[in-house]
């Protein structure tokens, strides 16, 4: 062995050239308590099921998000295709329909006061996007009525 060089089993720092075991997080002598892994496999698997739980409600969310966004672009579509011959006012409601074609048109008059085939009312927001503000015939198709 060199001079330089210290046996395994002393502490010392090359680069301070101390000894300096007691400075060290851990026991360094061969009597200390030997160092232990902890189980943590339980942990592991009650937290990754805790994870996986909270991003597939996260996932659920956002897929809700998303199919009330394209519900709305939609809705937005079959108004704006729609026949009409004035320009709506943002803030008023107004009334879909369709004709004896089948072709959707708008109206500014209520389903009560005619006898037309009633598609749904919408409103037009500041943002020129129309909001379906009657629900009453959720999960029927809009085009095809069924």
């Amino acid at each position: 062995m060199s001079d330089t060089k210290k046996p395994d089993n002393i502490v010392f720092n090359q680069e301070t050239q101390k000894y300096d075991a007691s400075l060290k997080p851990y026991a360094t002598n061969v009597g200390a308590p030997a160092i232990k892994v902890t189980e943590n496999v339980t942990w592991k698997n009650k937290n990754v099921h805790k994870a996986n739980q909270q991003i597939k409600a996260k996932y659920l969310e956002l897929k809700a998000e998303y199919e009330k966004m394209m519900a709305e672009l939609e809705y937005n579509n079959l108004v704006y295709n729609a026949k009409f011959s004035f320009q709506p006012i943002i803030g008023d409601t107004y009334h879909l329909y369709r004709d004896k074609k089948r072709q959707p048109f708008l109206s500014i008059i209520a389903p009560e006061q005619c006898d037309f085939d009633f598609i749904g009312s919408f409103y037009l927001n500041s943002e020129h996007i129309w909001k379906r503000i009657d629900e009453e015939v959720i999960g029927q198709d809009l085009i095809t009525n069924e």
